[in-house]
């Protein structure tokens, strides 16, 4: 495993000698605004992001200041530690979880001196890696079945400090290779390891996948996702009990319409009034 983790460095330190033209531009400590992320994201990337990784597209966005109050949420917590690695999870498919996984893996490498490891563990539906640009690839998948070492999957994100771990090739017994003792194995060495770094893990639906119970049991945290006026209030409750209650670091309600135009009217009123 410690090629692995110095591969997480080298990761980084890559795009930083590749790219000396914009080695000045990225603070270790600051937020990245609106005009630098939009250099960022020209300089670093060869491919295009996504337009959902709004932490770069739309950084003066609703939903940017959203990921940036859960961020706050999850750097200080009143009543608990810092939870370093967490699971982003939903009850059903189609409610972002990926969407949310990519942008809190995003704002908290944005803004803080630690390295950020984005993990894909849905391995029927992968998603992760789209966003940030890349084709189907390889990754945990071709890892868990052997013969494939994970400092060959890890991928930049194109983000200083965030490196990305796809799902890999579709898997047909997934839940037999996240639920598997060498994925508890990975996820409590990377924990051990990288003790100053965090992981975000996107998962399976909760309600349809029985393998993010056992995904759940592994991590600090759980970030749960609903989509607003969609998802029914029962298998919410459903969900969040399965998974276990006691590690929600919180509900993101995906796709609520009020609080944007909200948003937008005290934007507007605030920025561009006089």
């Amino acid at each position: 495993m410690g090629k692995f983790f110095d591969a997480l460095e080298r990761q980084n330190k890559g795009v930083l000698v590749q790219h000396e033209e914009v080695k000045q531009e990225i603070p270790k400590r600051l937020i990245i605004p609106h005009a630098e992320a939009t250099v960022l994201k020209k300089a670093l990337l060869k491919r295009e992001f996504s337009d959902k990784l709004v932490m770069l597209s739309e950084s003066d966005s609703a939903d940017a200041e959203s990921f940036k109050v859960l961020r706050g949420q999850i750097l200080f917590p009143r009543d608990r530690r810092v939870p370093k690695s967490i699971l982003v999870t939903s009850a059903l498919p189609g409610e972002g979880k990926t969407y949310v996984a990519a942008n809190l893996a995003s704002t908290l490498a944005l803004s803080i001196d630690e390295y950020v490891l984005a993990i894909d563990t849905d391995l029927r539906r992968p998603r992760l890696h789209q966003l940030f640009g890349y084709p189907t690839t390889r990754g945990l998948h071709d890892y868990l079945i052997g013969g494939v070492r994970l400092e060959e999957l890890i991928l930049e994100s194109g983000i200083y400090k965030l490196s990305l771990l796809p799902a890999g090739k579709i898997a047909r017994n997934a839940t037999e290779l996240l639920s598997s003792n060498m994925m508890a194995t990975f996820l409590g060495e990377v924990k051990e390891k990288l003790k100053e770094c965090f992981m975000i893990i996107d998962s399976p639906p909760c309600q349809v996948m029985s393998e993010t119970k056992f995904l759940a049991q592994q991590v600090d945290g759980i970030v749960f996702v609903a989509m607003a006026n969609k998802t029914p209030r029962k298998e919410i409750e459903k969900a969040v009990n399965n998974i276990g209650r006691e590690k929600i670091l919180g509900v993101v309600f995906n796709g609520y319409e009020q609080v944007r135009k909200s948003y937008y009217r005290y934007y507007d009123r605030y920025y561009k009034g006089k």
